[in-house]
C-alpha cells in the first residue's frame, strides 16, 4: 500500500523585512541630534587656536609698529642733535658770510610801503629774517645798539657826520656831539666779542 505524501500547499514568498533589516534600515533613516562630542570639541579647539594666532599676530604688527616709531623720533631728536653741533662750533667767517643777507632783509624792509607790510607773502619772506636771527642768537650773536648811543670806536665805525640842524631836524630836539644819529648798517657781537662794527653816521 503506497504511503500517503503529505502535499502541502507553496507557501507565497515574504517581502516583510527581516529584524535585522528593519533595524539596520532604521538605522539608515536615523538623524542625529548632536555633533559628537568629539568633533564639537576639534572646532573649538581650532578655532580657539586661529583666534590666538590672529591675536599673536595683532599684537606682532603693534609691536613693530611702536617700535617704528620709536626708532623715527629717536632718528628725529639725534639728526636735531646733530644739527644743533654743527650750528654751536659755526665759525665766525660762516656767520660773516650770512649777515649780508640778513643785511638784504633789514633794507627791504625799512623800504617796504606801508600798505604791503600786512600782505602774507611778505610776512613770510621776513619770516626767513626772524629765522636767522634766531640762529645768529643761538650762536651767542647779538645786535650792537648804536642810534642813541655814544660814539663808540670799537664798536662803531664812522661813515658820515650830521650837522647839528640837521641832527634837531631828524631827532626833534638838540644832540650833542658824537651821538649816533643814524645806522646804515647793523654790528654785531659775538660772546661778547666784537664780529662787525656797525656803520654810523654821528653828529658833529
Amino acid at each position: 500500500m503506497e504511503k500517503e505524501v503529505n502535499k502541502e500547499k507553496p507557501r507565497e514568498p515574504s517581502f516583510a523585512p527581516t529584524s535585522a533589516e528593519a533595524s539596520a534600515g532604521k538605522k539608515a533613516t536615523a538623524v542625529p541630534s548632536e555633533v559628537p562630542k568629539e568633533r564639537r570639541t576639534e572646532g573649538e579647539e581650532e578655532l580657539k587656536k586661529k583666534f590666538e594666532e590672529c591675536q599673536k599676530l595683532k599684537d606682532e604688527y603693534l609691536t613693530g609698529w611702536q617700535r617704528e616709531r620709536a626708532d623715527f623720533l629717536n632718528y628725529k631728536r639725534e639728526e636735531l642733535e646733530r644739527v644743533e653741533e654743527i650750528l654751536k662750533y659755526a665759525d665766525e667767517g660762516l656767520i660773516l658770510k650770512i649777515l649780508p643777507i640778513l643785511d638784504n632783509f633789514e633794507i627791504v624792509e625799512k623800504k617796504l610801503p606801508e600798505n604791503l607790510r600786512n600782505d602774507v607773502n611778505i610776512k613770510g619772506l621776513l619770516q626767513i629774517k626772524n629765522q636767522i636771527l634766531d640762529f645768529l642768537k643761538n650762536q651767542g650773536v647779538e645786535e650792537i645798539k648804536s642810534v642813541g648811543e655814544k660814539f663808540d670806536p670799537q664798536l662803531h665805525e664812522v661813515v658820515g657826520e650830521v650837522a647839528p640842524s640837521e641832527a634837531l631836524a631828524k631827532g626833534g630836539k638838540s644832540v650833542e656831539s658824537g651821538i649816533v644819529i643814524e645806522e646804515i648798517q647793523k654790528g654785531y657781537k659775538i660772546n661778547g666779542r666784537l664780529l662787525r662794527p656797525a656803520k654810523v653816521r654821528v653828529t658833529k
